[in-house]
Order: C-alpha cells, then sequence, then structure tokens
C-alpha cells in the first residue's frame, strides 16, 4: 500500500494554505477552521507582526472560578457576567449530568464538583438552573458515594494524591460557596497549605518539598491564607507566627502578579487567588483588584472563559518548525514576513530574571502576554524557530546562545529536562519530563548539527554536547519496558491513567531520529523499540490515538506518521525493520512499516476532508489533569506530518489505495 501522492500534496496545500492565511492585517478577516461543533466555527488569528495566537477552548472550570471569583468580590457590580457564566454552564453540561474540562471532554469530580459550587455561591440566580443543579448532585452523587461532605473532600483528595495544587483550591471553592458544610467543620476539609514559608527566600523552595508545584505559589499564598483566617490554628504559636507573616507574604504576592493581573495568564489560578483573598476581607486588596480586571478583560462573549489566554509563542513556533522543511519556505514566509516574525519572536525572550519562578535570563515563555513564564518547551521551540529563520543574523546568534545556556542550566542530575525549575522533584509537573527532554535535545543539536555562521561559541558548543549525551541517557533510563515514552503536559482521556504515549514516544523519535547520526549507539536501540510501540500502537483503521485501543484522533495520528517518516528519511530502515525482541508480542512483528505510514497518511487525507477541516481532540494538561484543546494543533501536526511524509522518499502510487 503506498501513498497517494496527488491527494497527499492537496491535503498538504489545502492545510498549509489554512496555516499561513490565518491572519488578521489591513482589516482583512481571518480564515475560518471548522470541524466537529465544539463550540462552533470560530475564528484562527495570525497577526500582521506574522506569529500565530491560536484559540484555546472554552473551559467549564475556568468559568465556574471566574464566576465564583467575581460573586465573592462583588457580585452586584459583576451581575451581567455572572448570569452569562451561569448560563453557559447550564448549556454546556454532559448528558451525564457533569461538565468535563472542555464542551469535548469527559465528566470529571473535580469540574463537577465547582460548576455546582459556582451555583451554589450564586443563590436565587441558580434558581433557574434548577435542572443543571440537579444533574451536578446527581453525577457527585454517584462518583463520591454521595453528597457528604467527607465523602466528596475525600474523592477529591485521592484524585491528586499528595499534591495540593489543584486539591486545596477546589476544596476551598467548594467551602467558600457552602458546599461543604458550615463554618469550621467545612475548612476541617480542606488542607492546611505552608503560606508562611513563600517568605522565605525562593532558593530554598526546593528543599521544602512544597505541597504545591512551583508555578502554584500565587495560590500557596492566598488559600493558604483563606484557610488560616477561616480555620485559625488551636497551637497559639502557629496561629502568631502565621499572623504576623500574612502581611509579607501578600507583599510577595503583589511583586509576582504580572502587569496584567493574570497569574500564569490562567483564569482558574487568578480566580481561586481572588476569591480567596475576598474572603478574607481583601476585596480591595490590589492583586484582588487586578485579578478581578484580568478577569473581566478574558471574558468571552458566549459566557465562558479560556484555561489560558493563549500560547501565541508557542503555537507560532510549532507552525515556523512545521513549516520549515518545506524547501520553499523562502515563498511559504517571504522574506517580510520572516522579518517580522523574526522581530516578534526575538522580542518574547526574557531578558531579565523573572519575578515569578526567578527563571535566570535567556528564556521563553508560551505567550506574549506579561503573565508567561520562561518554560523549557517553549524556549526549546522558540531556539528551533530561530535556526530555521535567520541562523547567521547576529542578534539570532546571541539570543540563541543566551537560550541554550539558559536550557543547559535548566538540566536536573539525573539528565532530564524539567519544566521551570531545576532541582524540585517532590511533584510530578516539577520532575525531568521525557517529552521536554527530548525537546530540547533537538533544539541543542539543530544547533550543533552543523558548520554555520550561527553556531554557538565554543565553550557552549561543549556544554551542549555533554548534555545531550546525558539527555540520551535519561531518555533510556525512562523508556518503558514496551518501548514507549510519556509526556508531562499532554494527555489521553481515554487512556486509563489518562496517559499518551503516543505524543511522548513521537516526540522522542524525533528527537533520536535527528540525533541518531551522531550518537548512533546511543539513540539506535531506544529507536528500534520506539517505532516497535509506535507501529503496534496503530489503530486499525490506520490512524493513532493517545494509546493503543483508543480513538484515533488527528494530533496524534499527525504526531505518529511525522516520527515514523522522519526515521525513515534518516536512514532508519535498520530500525523499521528491525527484528522484535524475543518474547515481545507487538504488532509491529508483521507490520510493514511504509504500509503503516500509508495508512496513517490516507487516514490524515480522509479525517480532515483533504486539508479543509480540523476538529481538535481534548489533548493538552494544564495544571493537574486539567484539560483543553487548541484549535491549531490539529492543523499544525497535519502540515507537519504530510511535509515529513513528502519528504520521506517512501513508496507513493498516483491513484487512490
Amino acid at each position: 500500500m503506498g501513498i497517494d501522492l496527488a491527494a497527499l500534496d492537496e491535503t498538504l496545500a489545502n492545510a498549509r494554505g489554512l496555516l499561513l492565511s490565518a491572519r488578521l492585517a489591513s482589516g482583512r478577516r481571518p480564515a475560518r477552521i471548522g470541524g466537529g461543533n465544539p463550540g462552533g466555527r470560530r475564528l484562527l488569528r495570525r497577526f500582521g507582526g506574522g506569529h500565530w495566537e491560536g484559540e484555546l477552548s472554552s473551559s467549564a472550570l475556568s468559568t465556574a472560578t471566574a464566576v465564583t471569583a467575581l460573586t465573592l468580590v462583588d457580585r452586584t457590580r459583576h451581575e451581567a457576567l455572572i448570569r452569562r457564566g451561569l448560563a453557559w454552564l447550564a448549556r454546556h453540561r454532559n448528558a451525564d449530568g457533569g461538565w468535563g474540562d472542555t464542551v469535548l471532554s469527559k465528566s470529571n469530580i473535580s469540574t463537577t464538583a465547582l460548576a455546582w459550587a459556582a451555583f451554589g455561591a450564586a443563590g436565587q440566580w441558580a434558581d433557574g438552573h434548577r435542572e443543571a443543579v440537579a444533574g451536578a448532585e446527581a453525577w457527585l452523587g454517584r462518583a463520591a458515594g454521595g453528597l457528604d461532605p467527607a465523602r466528596l473532600a475525600a474523592a477529591i483528595d485521592a484524585r491528586y494524591g499528595s499534591d495540593r495544587t489543584f486539591s486545596a483550591p477546589i476544596l476551598t471553592m467548594c467551602a467558600l460557596c457552602g458546599r461543604l458544610g458550615e463554618g469550621a467543620a467545612a475548612w476541617s476539609r480542606v488542607k492546611p497549605l505552608p503560606f508562611e514559608l513563600a517568605a522565605l527566600p525562593h532558593r530554598l523552595f526546593k528543599w521544602l518539598r512544597l505541597p504545591v508545584v512551583s508555578y502554584a505559589l500565587p495560590a500557596l499564598i492566598a488559600i493558604g491564607q483563606a484557610r488560616f483566617v477561616h480555620a485559625p490554628p488551636r497551637n497559639p504559636l502557629a496561629w502568631l507566627v502565621r499572623r504576623l507573616i500574612r502581611r509579607p507574604t501578600l507583599a510577595r504576592l503583589v511583586r509576582m502578579q504580572p502587569e496584567s493581573g493574570g497569574f500564569l495568564e490562567a483564569t482558574p489560578i487568578t480566580s481561586f487567588v481572588a476569591m480567596s483573598l475576598a474572603s478574607i476581607g481583601e476585596r480591595g486588596h490590589p492583586v484582588a483588584a487586578k485579578a478581578v480586571e484580568f478577569l473581566l478583560a478574558s471574558a468571552r462573549d458566549d459566557g465562558s472563559w479560556p484555561i489560558d489566554t493563549n500560547l501565541a509563542t508557542w503555537v507560532t513556533t510549532l507552525s515556523v518548525n512545521a513549516l520549515s522543511p518545506d524547501p520553499r519556505f523562502a515563498d511559504l514566509l517571504p522574506a517580510g514576513e520572516r522579518a517580522r516574525l523574526l522581530d516578534w519572536l526575538l522580542g518574547q525572550q526574557h531578558l531579565v530574571e523573572h519575578p515569578y519562578t526567578h527563571a535566570e535570563p535567556g528564556g521563553w515563555a508560551w505567550t506574549d502576554l506579561s503573565g508567561g513564564v520562561p518554560d523549557a518547551d517553549d524556549t526549546a521551540g522558540a531556539l528551533r524557530a530561530l535556526r530555521a529563520l535567520a541562523p547567521a543574523d547576529p542578534r539570532v546568534r546571541q539570543a540563541a546562545a543566551r537560550g541554550i545556556a539558559w536550557l543547559l542550566g535548566l538540566q536536573n542530575r539525573d539528565g532530564g529536562i524539567p519544566t521551570f525549575c531545576r532541582g524540585w522533584g517532590a511533584l510530578p509537573f516539577d520532575r525531568s519530563a521525557d517529552d521536554l527532554t527530548a525537546h530540547a535535545l533537538l533544539a541543542l543539536n539543530a544547533w550543533l548539527g552543523g558548520r554555520i555562521a550561527g553556531s554557538p561559541p565554543p565553550d557552549l558548543a561543549r556544554r551542549a554536547e555533554r548534555a545531550i549525551r546525558r539527555g540520551l541517557r535519561f531518555l533510556a533510563a525512562t523508556q518503558r519496558s514496551n518501548g514507549s515514552w510519556t509526556p508531562l503536559w499532554f494527555g489521553n482521556q481515554d487512556e486509563p491513567n489518562d496517559e499518551n504515549p503516543t505524543y511522548g514516544t513521537a516526540r522522542v523519535l524525533i528527537a533520536l531520529a535527528d540525533l541518531a547520526g551522531r550518537h548512533p549507539e546511543a539513540a539506535g536501540p531506544m529507536l528500534r523499540r520506539g517505532v516497535e510501540w509506535l507501529l503496534a500502537a496503530q489503530n486499525t483503521d490506520g490512524g493513532w490515538g493517545g494509546a493503543p485501543s483508543t480513538p484515533s484522533s488527528i494530533e496524534e495520528t499527525a504526531l505518529a506518521v511525522d516520527a515514523l517518516c522522519r526515521v525513515a528519511a534518516k536512514g532508519g530502515d535498520e530500525w523499521m525493520n528491525g527484528r522484535v525482541d524475543e518474547g515481545q508480542s507487538h504488532r509491529s512483528a508483521i507490520r510493514n512499516p511504509q504500509s503503516a505510514i500509508a495508512a496513517g497518511v490516507a487516514w490524515l487525507i480522509e479525517h480532515t476532508d483533504r486539508g479543509r477541516a480540523m476538529p481538535p481532540a481534548p489533548i493538552g494538561f494544564y495544571f493537574a489533569k486539567l484539560w483543553y484543546f487548541e484549535r491549531l494543533y490539529p492543523l499544525i501536526f497535519t502540515v507537519s506530518a504530510l511535509e515529513q511524509a513528502r519528504r520521506s522518499g517512501l513508496e507513493v502510487k498516483r491513484d487512490s489505495c
């Protein structure tokens, strides 16, 4: 079974055209990208400066928290927004009575409890939504074994384990809305957060084993203070210490808050901070006031809120890196557009220590807005995009050197790369991650693999080479016995543990294919086992889901095709067709890799209407098990995959399969 070249070319041209024309400039309307009905057909924006903004899914969780924050701060002033938010929640509940994080997500206990709490805070305004409230109570009764506060709190705590990043805020909101009972009894269900630790020097945080992840310090402070005020400790010394430390930690919260008012540009954490401060008599505090301004500015016309404002830097670098392998890249993005893109991307590099995480200068965040925080994935993506746009530009060389040094400084002792901060390892979202490590290695190798004018200085290059070797050892150690890897910030709601080994394995294979030429002994064995797993994970319909036997999606099918094509294009026949280890029962033992790729391409052609429709799927994680989808993901991933298929040199045919 060969690849239908004519259908591939048509699909790639259509998808590429959508990606390039999704612009808003000179009064022209942006392209519409439809497919499915997750909220209707919307507009994706690419701005005159050249960058993409994309569009994150509306979120029931964000909407519930925003509505509650506005209710507790000033329900009279914000009545119209509150009512619209409640109406949106009522319209977008699932058939089983619960809510998922997005309109395409399965019901979960966290979002359903928060939506139920929001209706509780609304009082009489919820009277018109009694059916929604009753449905939520029935769903929670089934999921938690009853609405008794002890059962509900235990079920929410069990979802997150020792990580209080989200369990503490959820239970705090439930207590504030009267859903956990009255008075001290309600607050006894909320585990206290040691907000006094936030007054210590930030360099000590990684040694303190905080019960929240590194990016949740604002929640630690605000929610910790709310718990303290509503349920003071009985120990007089503990009470005195926390009483004295309240103002200093609030002052730290002021310093951490970005200009936009939105912590991480995220509605949930910003809402939790605002409602907690309002509940302890701090409605007029500058942090609460700016948080409300952020919530007002980020509300959507339909009454909903997204999980985050945008992923502009991330989707822009993904777009550039998807388009750049095309031999006609200079024609696709003419000189003027590349110059605007370059100026914009260079302008997103953080050049001073970040007040939130105290990250060193040199990294990139996921967004161009003030609430962004430098992180490994976006820094790696930016480095690759700069390499594609103008590697010899002196400004790019300087920015790349800073970015490479920043990534090297993030590498953990185990050789892996975490998200934000080196050395934070107590909770999963702060540990070294397979997909982040692979992306960082790919970015480093992009600047090392060739004698170009933009190559990093010799000392930095030597450090990068050592980091690559250490990173490869980390990936070898974390490869699962079945050959797969799992990512940190991406999941699949149909996989029992919400994991997405398809995404993780594809991302690692893309990096290993690039590194195999210079590090064959380290990369080769991992490549073969990873390819075997990916081939075995293909569904019978030709597509891939997040794991074997999960429903196929555009995002995951495109990632798998992309990875397999890159391995093949790099001369990976020895890994693509390697013998399956004795004792393994993977279907790849009898599956022809070229046929698998061709079937995946055919699936993409059919399920994107030849590149004209790109229905998204919930694939992204944000915070702890909080889902989102981004409307540009299926489009970008499809362009990248089909471009790799076009360039792979695999067998093609002129007629349909």
